[in-house]
């Protein structure tokens, strides 16, 4: 019930970080940092929270397959769009000089490809893992004296860790990307919260895998769960809750004459240094 209200609770939470986006869509905190990334990210975590709902009750062969694949398949989406946004934000700043074959990219909107790109691959994985050997439903009897406690087999531990591993690839080099930029100038600038996130994510499930297997029963499915809503929420809570404090609290930061003003200060303290 805990991990039910929790999940429900924080999906709501993110639907009303999408609803002050939208109203606020054409503000310079909204625009400045891809604003149709920002809301494919937001959808996608909306329902990364809910996936823990596939996790609780007795499970079957649908849930079963679902809760691996869907999960791994909306943590593609979100992390390929903050890769997106990293990768944005470092040649944004960091090209200046015209005809260069990255300022290229950038105008052209190739980077757009990065998310269909590496949702595919997940895509591939995970067909790759329900043709070869897909989860199903399992009895444990020895987990509890006394208890038979009627779980999902994950089917191929390859295909499990290889996936996971896939993801950790993408939020590490969202990381590398993002702490890259971190010192670059601008009011907007999110690389900083790119990369604490993004830390904070590869923290999670680092720390998921050794207890993950050092539990059983319920308790291995509660962790997955568990890492699953804390890894969605530091995405949410570190990228989106500054600009969301901006817009309802410091409306008079998020204009373009602010925003001048507060360039041509900059300019004057790095001329002088």
């Amino acid at each position: 019930m805990g991990l039910t209200i929790m999940s429900v609770g924080f999906s709501a939470l993110t639907a009303l970080v999408i609803w002050i986006f939208v109203n606020h869509r054409d503000t310079p905190i909204v625009k400045a940092n891809n604003r149709s990334l920002s809301y494919t990210l937001l959808i996608t975590l909306t329902l990364c929270f809910l996936c823990p709902l596939l996790f609780i009750g007795l499970p079957n062969t649908a849930t079963c397959i679902l809760q691996q694949n869907l999960f791994r398949l909306l943590f593609t989406v979100a992390l390929s769009s903050v890769l997106a946004k990293t990768i944005t934000v470092v040649m944004a700043f960091e090209i200046t000089a015209p005809g260069r074959k990255t300022r290229w990219l950038l105008i052209s909107r190739v980077l757009n490809f990065i998310v269909p790109i590496c949702t595919l691959m997940q895509v591939l994985f995970s067909g790759i893992w329900l043709v070869t050997a897909p989860p199903f439903v399992e009895m444990d009897a020895h987990s509890e004296y006394g208890h038979i406690i009627i779980l999902c087999n994950k089917g191929s531990s390859l295909a499990f860790h290889g996936t996971l591993a896939y993801l950790g690839v993408m939020a590490f080099s969202s990381y590398f990307m993002a702490f890259l930029s971190r010192n670059l100038p601008d009011i907007f600038n999110e690389a900083k919260f790119l990369a604490f996130s993004m830390l904070v994510f590869c923290s999670v499930w680092i720390t998921f895998l050794p207890v993950y297997h050092s539990t059983t029963g319920k308790a291995m499915v509660v962790m997955e769960v568990f890492s699953i809503l804390a890894s969605s929420a530091s995405i949410l809570s570190l990228i989106f809750a500054p600009k969301c404090y901006v817009i309802m609290f410091k409306s008079e930061e998020n204009t373009l004459h602010q925003i001048r003003n507060k360039r041509h200060q900059r300019s004057k303290i790095l001329l002088k240094r």
